[in-house]
């Protein structure tokens, strides 16, 4: 996909910029310090579009012709969201919430330019199978899931292990939803 205009990922996230490169996207990386706080009384759909929103307004005041593509992933389980974990203790107990049961996956999108700002969520349903206390700790001690949101990669061997189904992208649990991303790009792609 080759675009107009020049697109910024304001995302250090390994698998958004895969997904992006798969996408035969061209773009750079720049990435500008967010507090990533929400009213606690906002509605969980909404968080992930507002935290992406907050990103992308770091690129307003110098944006020119620029496309800024920033994203947010959360992980929802009962009416709790569940963020990156801090430490090994917290992944393991996030994990362990998450065992045998279904969750939530909600991403959010905005795309950023000098005329529009487009923002969207893609909300899907996980379900993992139970999970033993060693493939946990094995997969926290390996794999350091701290800057995943839920405390796992759906894409690592905790996700091909562990989940039994998901009603939804995979794409927007590994943190892109690609397929909407795509149809926002759209309209600055060059077509020759």
């Amino acid at each position: 996909m080759q675009l107009t205009r020049p697109l910024v990922l304001a995302s250090n996230s390994p698998r958004r910029q895969q997904l992006l490169r798969e996408m035969g996207c061209t773009f750079r990386v720049d990435v500008r310090p967010t507090d990533e706080i929400f009213p606690a009384n906002m509605p969980v759909t909404e968080v992930p579009a507002f935290l992406a929103r907050q990103k992308a307004d770091r690129f307003r005041d110098d944006l020119g012709d620029q496309l800024v593509l920033c994203a947010d992933t959360i992980v929802v389980v009962d009416t709790d969201i569940l963020n990156k974990p801090a430490d090994a203790d917290e992944a393991v107990q996030m994990l362990r919430r998450l065992s045998g049961r279904p969750h939530r996956v909600i991403t959010g999108v905005c795309l950023l330019s000098a005329e529009e700002t487009v923002s969207f969520i893609d909300e899907v349903n996980v379900y993992f199978n139970p999970l033993d206390d060693y493939e946990i700790s094995s997969y926290v001690e390996k794999y350091r899931p701290f800057d995943k949101a839920g405390a796992y990669g759906v894409q690592e061997p905790i996700g091909m292990i562990g989940i039994q189904r998901i009603e939804g992208s995979f794409y927007t649990v590994m943190g892109l939803p690609v397929h909407l991303v795509y149809q926002a790009l759209k309209s600055y792609e060059l077509r020759v």
